[in-house]
Formats: C-alpha cells, structure tokens, sequence
C-alpha cells in the first residue's frame, strides 16, 4: 500500500478541534515542523498535545501554542519557551508535567497496547501522591491539581501506576520511509519519534528521503510501516530547515600555540 500523500495540508485535513495529538520531537531536534505548520493553517483549535516539549516561542508546537490552539500538554519540561509558562501560570492552558523516562514508556505503552504500567519515578513525590497543578487559576491559586495515584511494593520497592498514553494523531519526522511507511530517524532525532508514531491512531510522517519498498533493509527500520498511515515527501528546503535551539560557539584563541 502506497501511503505516500500529495501535501501536508492534504494529511492534515481531517484534525478536528478538540483532538489529542503525540508529536515527535526532543526541543527542536525531530520536530514533525512541516507538518505543524500545515496544522496551523489549517486551524483545529483546543488542541490536546503529548510531546516531550512544547518547541520555542515561534517554532515547532510554540507556533500553535502562540495562536491560542492548545488546551493542554503532556510533556516533560517547559524548556525554554515563555509563551507556554505564561500560559500555564496564567490558568489558559492546562499542563501535566510527567518525568520524561516515563512519558516514554507511557507512550510506548500505549502503542504497544499495554494499558498500564508500574514503574519507581516518582514515588514519594507529588507524582505520585498528587497535587502538581495542572491548572492555575488567573488570581494564581491551583484550579486543577493531579489526583494520587496507586501504589504497590515490588520486592520490598515502591512503584507507582502509569496509564499508557494513545492520541486521536500522530505527528513525526523521519529522515528516510519507504512508500509502505518504514521509517529510519537519524541519530538524535530518534528520540520521542518512534514513541510517538506507535501511539497515534492515525500516524503521519514527514520524511527527508523517500525510496522505494525493498530500498531499506530490514535491520535498518526503526519503526514499521503498520504504525503509519500518512506520508509526506519533504521538499529539499523543507528538509535542510533544522534551527538550533540554543547555538552555543567560542572565541579563537589569541594565545601562541605551546611549542616543545
């Protein structure tokens, strides 16, 4: 089967308002931004999004969260975008902050379809025993705080339960995918990708390379065509657009060089 679409605007067409999505992505590395962008011209509104971060304040999911079309995210940081902790702290948007080992798994979980897990992260902690605000209220009182959770001892240790996370969609980017949707990711931009792909009910991808079915060897698949509905073919500009998130660089050395 042929998964390969004409645009991005055309793979994200059918989101509706109100869905919950899991986009790939580690800060700017990975980020699913093609598909973003077609997401926010599109116009779905009261978002509901799983993502290890929210991007920065005007790219990746900071472009969505700008416009006013997120409800509430799931992730593990706020990072370094401002628009999203003023948000948050102002009780607009809604914010469950998950350790990030578990939100992995969480979505591993759930793609995997396994409903729940134990695991210790965050035993003895609000994680566990409830109370991180979810949602503030505007006079900055918490309005929604996360319920406890259930606890049991494995082998004389506490672990506390996590749900496996599945979303309406999924957005991803991959560095190569045949036309059947076997996807390769590149290095650090693996990270939540996978993860993230197995837990959408509707998976899309956008990818750098395209070839043909039998081009991948089967060792070098990271994520099988059977987690992928949607593919888009990225444009070599779309696909040379990766910005950095924070470029760090030193001064040369003035200093002669030691000779022995």
């Amino acid at each position: 089967m042929d998964k390969v679409i004409g645009s991005t605007a055309e793979a994200v067409a059918d989101i509706p308002d109100g869905a919950s999505l899991a986009v790939g992505g580690f800060g700017l590395s990975g980020i699913p931004a093609t598909l973003i962008d077609a997401l926010h011209a599109q116009g779905a509104r009261e978002l509901k999004i799983v993502s290890n971060n929210c991007g920065v304040d005007d790219h990746g999911l900071g472009v969505l969260l700008s416009a006013g079309r997120i409800a509430r995210v799931t992730g593990s940081y706020v990072g370094e975008n401002k628009e999203f902790a003023r948000q948050y702290l102002s009780g607009e948007l809604e914010v469950e902050l998950t350790p990030q080992g578990t939100l992995a798994e969480r979505l591993r979980a759930g793609g995997a379809g396994i409903p729940a897990f134990y695991t210790p992260a965050g035993v003895g902690t609000q994680v566990a025993d409830g109370g991180l605000p979810w949602r503030y209220a505007p006079d900055g009182t918490v309005a929604v705080a996360s319920p406890p959770k259930e606890t049991r001892t494995f082998h004389g240790r506490p672990h506390v339960l996590e749900h496996g996370i599945t979303a309406d969609y999924a957005l991803v980017r991959a560095w190569r995918g045949d036309r059947h949707g076997n996807l390769v990711f590149r290095r650090a931009a693996a990270n939540f990708n996978p993860l993230a792909a197995m837990a959408g009910r509707v998976t899309l991808a956008e990818v750098e390379e395209l070839v043909e079915p039998g081009e991948l060897s089967p060792d070098a698949v990271h994520l099988p065509g059977i987690f992928v509905q949607r593919m888009v073919r990225l444009t070599p500009e779309q696909a040379a657009a990766k910005r950095v998130e924070r470029r760090t660089t030193s001064t040369p050395s003035t200093r002669e060089p030691v000779r022995s």
